[in-house]
C-alpha cells in the first residue's frame, strides 16, 4: 500500500493517466468494437491530444470534472450505439447521465461495455488522486504543443472533403469531434444563409414525390384473385436479413440471421430495393397505411396530426377497404396507449383495434412490452381463424414486438446466440415462419394477398443504409404470375397504393407513391431520413446524403440501396439547402402547418393500475409521445382521472415530462392521491420559448383496480395572441369601471 501511495505521488502518474484516458482507452476499445476506421482513430488521436495539452498540469478542480465528462462521453456514445445504432445529438446530452435509459437499454442487465466503463473509472481514480497530491500545479504546456492535434484535426476534414467514407458516424467522429463539427457547420450554414439573403429562392418543386402514379405496365391482367388482406408488420427487422435481398444489391453483409423468412421470401415476390423513410413504429404505420412520406424530422408524427384531420384519414388503407366493404382489423403484440395508437389506428380506418388484453393464450416469457412473438403469432392465428368464419372479406394488420429492446427470448435461445438481439431475431424467424406455414397449411393464402414488411430498421453496424433498408415480401394466389424480385425503388409510401391497385379500387385523391403491382419504364425520387441523415435519390442514378453537420454529398448509383456508390461531389450552399426545403415541406402538418395545435388524447376506458410503479415506458398511461411545441408557444394540459374500481387505499399517480426521451425540466404539478370518491383534476402550462421535439408526457400510476382518463388535452397557442387576448380583457375591464 504505502508502495502504491508512493507511486500514485510520481510526477509522471498523472500524464500516464491522462494518455490512457484520452489516448489509449479510445484507439483500445475502437479496435475491440470493431470501429476501427481510419477517420476514427485520427478522430480520437486529435481529439485526445488537444486535451491532454490543455488539461496536463492544470488545477484538479478542473481537470478532474472535464475528465469525468470525457469518460460520461466516452461510455455514453459506445452504449447508445449499441441501444439504438446512432450517436448522441446536441439534445441527447442527459442521455449520459440518465440512468433509465441505460437500464432499459440493456434490460437492466448493465451496461453492455462493463469493462470500458471499469478501464475508464481506474484511470479517472488514479489520475485524480495523482494529482490530489500534488496540490502546487507547474506551467501548464505552452500553445505550440497544441499544433500537433490541430494539424490533425485539419487533416481529418481534408480527408473528409477530398475522400469522404459511407461509414457511420461513430466510425468516423468521437463524440466531442462531432459536436465540434456540427457546431462549425451551423456557423457556416448562418454565414451562407445570410449572404444570400438579398437572393430570392423559389421554393423547390416535391411533385415528383407527393404525386400518384399508376403509369406502369401492370404485372396482373385483372383485379387480384385474393378478397382478404394481411399485411404483418415485424418489428424494426432491416432488409439486410433477407438473403434474397443481400443478394441483389451485392451485399458485403454475410450473416444469415433468418434463413426461414429467407425461405420464404423465395417463394414469392421480394422488392429488395425498399426503402424506409424514419425511425419509430408510428411513424412506419403510418407511411404504409396512409400512402403518405411520414416526418423527416422529429417533429410531431402525422399519426398523430391525423387525430385532428379526419378528411386525411379517410383516405388512409384501412378506411378505403372498409368503404368498399372489408372488415378492418388491427392487432399488435403490445399495449395500444403508447404513442395513441388506441386512438391513431381507430382513425385511419380500423373497425377493431386491439393490442395486448385481447390475448388470452400463455406467453412463452415475460417481456415488458407484450407479447413474445411465437405466443403473439399463436393468437394471431385464432383471429385470422374467427375472421375466415365471416361472410365479409377482411384486413388485418400484425404488429410484433419481440425485437424491440430489450429483446425477447427464451432460454434456449439465448444460450445459441450470442446477444440477446440475436436470439430475439432467430425466434422471430421460427415465430413467423411458423404462422406462415399456418397460413399456407389452412388454405389462407389461397384467398388472402399477404404482404410481410417492417415498421423500421435497427441497423447494423458497418452495413451502408441499413437504418433505411426495409423489404416487402408480397404472397398472392398468383404468385405464377408475378416475378421473384420485383426491380425497381419502392417504399412504405408505396403500400397503400399497391394493395389498392391489386385489388383494383378506387385511388383517393391525396396518396403519394407507385405501385409494385406495376412495371415502369424510369425511376423515380425517393426520400428518407433515419440515423440522422437525410438521403435522397433522384431516381435518375443520383444519391443525395446530408450528415449531421448538413454537409451534403453526391454519389452515382443506380438504386437508392446499395452495398457502394461512387462519390462524385460535396454540395453547399443553396444547392445543399434544396434537399432539406424538399423534406420541409413533405413534412408540412396535417394541420396546414398552423402555429397552434390541440389534441385529446383521453379515451374514457377503463385501466387497469398495477400494484407498483412499472418504468416510465412501457407502463404509460396515456398516448401523448413525441410531439413538437413550436417556439413561441404556450401549451396548456388539462387532466382529469376518475376511480372506476378501486380500493380503500386509492392509486397514486404521477406525470413526468420527457424531450429527446430524456427528463425534461417543465414545472409540473403533483398529482394529488386519487380516491373513489375524490377525482384528480388539473390543469397547468407553459411556455415554449425554444421549440421543443420530441416532447412527451409519461403519465404513470399504481394501485388496486382500475381508473378512466376523462380528459388529457394539450393545446398549443402564439404567446402573441395569448398576450394580446389578456390586454384585451384588461381594456375591456378598465372601460366597464365607473
Amino acid at each position: 500500500m504505502r508502495f502504491f501511495s508512493h507511486w500514485l505521488r510520481h510526477p509522471v502518474v498523472p500524464a500516464l493517466a491522462l494518455g490512457f484516458l484520452l489516448i489509449a482507452l479510445p484507439l483500445a476499445s475502437r479496435f475491440a468494437l470493431g470501429w476501427g476506421h481510419s477517420f476514427g482513430l485520427l478522430s480520437d488521436v486529435a481529439i485526445g491530444s488537444l486535451l491532454l495539452v490543455l488539461l496536463h498540469r492544470r488545477g484538479w478542480l478542473l481537470s478532474v470534472p472535464l475528465l469525468l465528462i470525457w469518460c460520461l462521453f466516452t461510455l455514453g456514445t459506445v452504449e447508445l450505439v449499441n441501444a439504438v445504432g446512432r450517436m448522441p445529438e446536441f439534445a441527447d446530452l442527459h442521455y449520459l447521465t440518465d440512468p433509465q435509459f441505460i437500464s432499459l437499454s440493456t434490460g437492466g442487465s448493465g451496461l453492455s461495455q462493463p469493462l470500458l466503463a471499469l478501464a475508464l473509472g481506474l484511470c479517472l481514480v488514479c489520475y485524480g488522486v495523482a494529482r490530489w497530491g500534488q496540490s502546487e500545479p507547474k506551467p501548464a504546456l505552452r500553445a505550440a504543443w497544441l499544433i500537433p492535434g490541430l494539424a490533425l484535426l485539419i487533416g481529418h476534414a481534408a480527408l473528409q472533403y477530398r475522400a469522404p467514407s459511407d461509414a457511420d458516424q461513430w466510425l468516423q467522429f468521437n463524440l466531442p469531434h462531432k459536436l465540434l463539427a456540427e457546431g462549425l457547420s451551423a456557423a457556416q450554414r448562418q454565414t451562407e444563409d445570410w449572404l444570400d439573403a438579398g437572393s430570392p429562392e423559389s421554393p423547390p418543386d416535391i411533385h415528383d414525390l407527393t404525386a400518384l402514379d399508376l403509369q406502369g405496365t401492370p404485372l396482373l391482367a385483372q383485379a387480384g384473385k385474393a378478397r382478404n388482406v394481411l399485411i404483418v408488420t415485424l418489428e424494426g427487422v432491416p432488409g439486410a436479413y433477407i438473403e434474397a435481398s443481400r443478394k441483389a444489391i451485392g451485399s458485403s453483409y454475410q450473416q444469415a440471421p433468418m434463413p426461414r423468412l429467407s425461405a420464404w421470401a423465395e417463394r414469392g415476390m421480394l422488392t429488395p430495393d425498399y426503402v424506409l423513410h424514419s425511425h419509430q413504429t408510428i411513424r412506419g404505420l403510418y407511411a404504409m397505411l396512409c400512402g403518405d412520406y411520414s416526418k423527416l424530422d422529429s417533429g410531431t408524427p402525422k399519426g398523430i396530426e391525423l387525430l385532428n384531420n379526419p378528411e386525411r384519414s379517410e383516405q388512409c388503407l384501412p378506411a378505403q377497404l372498409r368503404e368498399n366493404g372489408f372488415s378492418t382489423h388491427y392487432l399488435q403484440g403490445a399495449g395500444l396507449r403508447f404513442m395513441a395508437k388506441d386512438q391513431i389506428m381507430p382513425r385511419m380506418g380500423f373497425d377493431k383495434t386491439l393490442g395486448r388484453s385481447w390475448f388470452r393464450n400463455e406467453p412463452y416469457l415475460e417481456f415488458p412490452w407484450g407479447m413474445d412473438d411465437k405466443a403473439y403469432f399463436e393468437g394471431a392465428l385464432g383471429y385470422v381463424q374467427q375472421l375466415r368464419k365471416q361472410k365479409k372479406p377482411w384486413m388485418l394488420t400484425l404488429l410484433t414486438v419481440g425485437t424491440h429492446q430489450p429483446y425477447s427470448a427464451p432460454a434456449d435461445y439465448l444460450a445459441r446466440f450470442p446477444t440477446a438481439k440475436q436470439a430475439a431475431i432467430a425466434y422471430l424467424d421460427d415465430a413467423v415462419a411458423d404462422f406462415l406455414q399456418a397460413l399456407q397449411d389452412q388454405g389462407v393464402l389461397k384467398d388472402t394477398l399477404v404482404i410481410v414488411t417492417s415498421d423500421e430498421s435497427h441497423g447494423l453496424e458497418n452495413v451502408r443504409l441499413a437504418s433505411a433498408w426495409g423489404f416487402n415480401l408480397l404472397l398472392a394466389p398468383e404468385q405464377a404470375q408475378l416475378p421473384a424480385l420485383k426491380s425497381g425503388v419502392y417504399g412504405h409510401v408505396d403500400l397503400t397504393a399497391s394493395v389498392l391497385d391489386y385489388l383494383a379500387l378506387p385511388m383517393p385523391a391525396d396518396i403519394a407513391g407507385r405501385s409494385l403491382l406495376r412495371d415502369y419504364a424510369g425511376g423515380r425520387p425517393m426520400i428518407s431520413y433515419t440515423n440522422g441523415l437525410l438521403r435522397e435519390h433522384d431516381g435518375q442514378g443520383t444519391f443525395t446524403e446530408c450528415d449531421f453537420r448538413q454537409v451534403c454529398r453526391q454519389y452515382a448509383s443506380p438504386g437508392f440501396i446499395a452495398d457502394s456508390a461512387r462519390y462524385l461531389r460535396r454540395l453547399g450552399g443553396r444547392t445543399a439547402r434544396l434537399l432539406s426545403q424538399r423534406a420541409e415541406l413533405l413534412d408540412q402538418s396535417l394541420h396546414a402547418g398552423k402555429p397552434d395545435s390541440q389534441y385529446q388524447f383521453a379515451q374514457r376506458t377503463p385501466i387497469k393500475l398495477k400494484t407498483s410503479a412499472g418504468d416510465d415506458w412501457a407502463d404509460n398511461l396515456v398516448g401523448a409521445q413525441y410531439l413538437e411545441l413550436p417556439k413561441g408557444t404556450r401549451t396548456r394540459v388539462s387532466l382529469k382521472i376518475r376511480a372506476v374500481r378501486l380500493d380503500r387505499q386509492g392509486a397514486q399517480l404521477q406525470l413526468k415530462t420527457k424531450e429527446y426521451d430524456r427528463d425534461s425540466l417543465v414545472p409540473l404539478p403533483v398529482l394529488p392521491l386519487l380516491t373513489r370518491d375524490r377525482p384528480v383534476e388539473v390543469s397547468f402550462a407553459f411556455d415554449n420559448l425554444a421549440a421543443r421535439k420530441a416532447f412527451s408526457f409519461h403519465l404513470l400510476g399504481q394501485g388496486r383496480g382500475s381508473i378512466e382518463i376523462v380528459d388529457f388535452s394539450v393545446v398549443s397557442e402564439p404567446l402573441e395572441e395569448r398576450l394580446l387576448a389578456a390586454q384585451k380583457n384588461i381594456e375591456e375591464n378598465q372601460a366597464l369601471m365607473p
